[in-house]
């Protein structure tokens, strides 16, 4: 049954979104009334976050955050590209020069997940020769992870958890390095103003895994 109060067409999808809208008024708005207030005159999170566009992954939810806590951006993967200074539209570069330059975050947390697509994909080298717009654009957005293939698909295979989540801890990786080649990032980082961090959420149990870069590998969070 869709909403039949409301002037224009609803679908049943778009009415589930509407009747989702009225539990925030009532949950999420109206108790935090005085959080919106403030954050009507500016924002100022202290952290920025990098997910995967996946619908089930969503960081405000795992990580229980409030209104203006964090800065977020999603994708296919969570990846990062390299800096580059060439024309086009460099969305991901965009929102780190905001987070980064005029936000002033002091962390950033990249985070991949678990039966993550974009990362099986990349392992199994779907879509890989696509036209843009039948797959082509995923294809070339995961060819950043082309170069963690060959180890991994030599260590596991292309196919598998074992081999799924070594891509998808790999793109963390791949991305943090890539957040290293942005001049700004470097500097912070270098300068203790900024910190760069992994994560990995595993869908399967729910559990939160943070990366030591020092030892290269994903801890469990009790």
């Amino acid at each position: 049954m869709t909403d039949s109060s409301l002037p224009v067409p609803v679908t049943p999808e778009l009415d589930r979104l509407v009747t989702g809208y009225r539990r925030f008024r009532d949950t999420g708005w109206t108790p935090k009334l005085e959080r919106w207030r403030q954050l009507r005159e500016s924002q100022s999170p202290e952290i920025m976050v990098i997910a995967c566009s996946d619908s089930r992954v969503d960081p405000a939810q795992i990580f229980d955050t409030d209104p203006g806590e964090m800065f977020v951006v999603r994708n296919v993967a969570a990846m990062v590209p390299p800096f580059e200074t060439a024309p086009g539209h460099h969305g991901v570069s965009a929102a780190l020069e905001f987070a980064v330059q005029i936000l002033g975050v002091r962390e950033i947390v990249v985070m991949g997940h678990g039966m993550c697509g974009g990362c099986r994909a990349a392992l199994t080298e779907e879509m890989r020769g696509a036209e843009r717009g039948e797959g082509g654009f995923i294809a070339d957005w995961i060819a950043m992870l082309d170069h963690v293939r060959d180890p991994i698909v030599a260590e596991f295979g292309t196919e598998g958890r074992a081999a799924e989540r070594a891509m998808e801890q790999a793109g963390v990786k791949v991305s943090l390095a890539n957040l290293r080649t942005f001049p700004c990032i470097r500097r912070k980082e270098r300068e203790g103003t900024l910190r760069l961090r992994g994560a990995f959420f595993a869908i399967s149990d729910g559990l939160l895994h943070l990366l030591d870069e020092a030892d290269d590998a994903f801890y469990p969070v009790d």
